[in-house]
């Protein structure tokens, strides 16, 4: 399991479930939050993305550092970044960097919405 702060956790479900594709594995109330987690519908066993609030007042400063020096908060492996691209962009997603070939690998950077930079990744096969 992994977390990603955001700002609203029920923003950030619509995004990460409605546009990104992830599957809901858990929301349990906590308090005035949810225990949310999501995961990839091609590994649903897989590893578990936290959804968590970004209320610590560590988090502000950290994800500004991020954003201001363009540096995603988490990475996702995808088949085909350009395919990918186009896909979200269609959905109204906007990125900061469009599919770029950096050698072993394709990326592209988009705001998720929620606070964050997400990188999409592809390597290259080699040879």
């Amino acid at each position: 399991m992994t977390g990603v702060y955001v700002d609203d956790q029920a923003k950030a479900a619509d995004f990460y479930i409605n546009v990104l594709g992830f599957e809901k594995r858990h929301d349990i109330p906590v308090g005035e939050h949810r225990w949310l987690t999501v995961v990839s519908p091609s590994d649903p066993d897989g590893a578990e993305l936290l959804l968590e609030p970004s209320e610590h007042p560590a988090v502000k400063p950290y994800r500004d550092a991020l954003i201001a020096d363009g540096i995603p908060l988490a990475q996702f492996n995808v088949d085909d970044v350009q395919a990918e691209h186009d896909r979200l962009v269609a959905a109204g997603v906007e990125f900061t960097m469009p599919p770029t070939d950096v050698g072993q690998a394709i990326v592209a950077v988009f705001d998720d919405t929620c606070g964050n930079l997400v990188q999409l990744m592809a390597e290259k096969p080699i040879g």
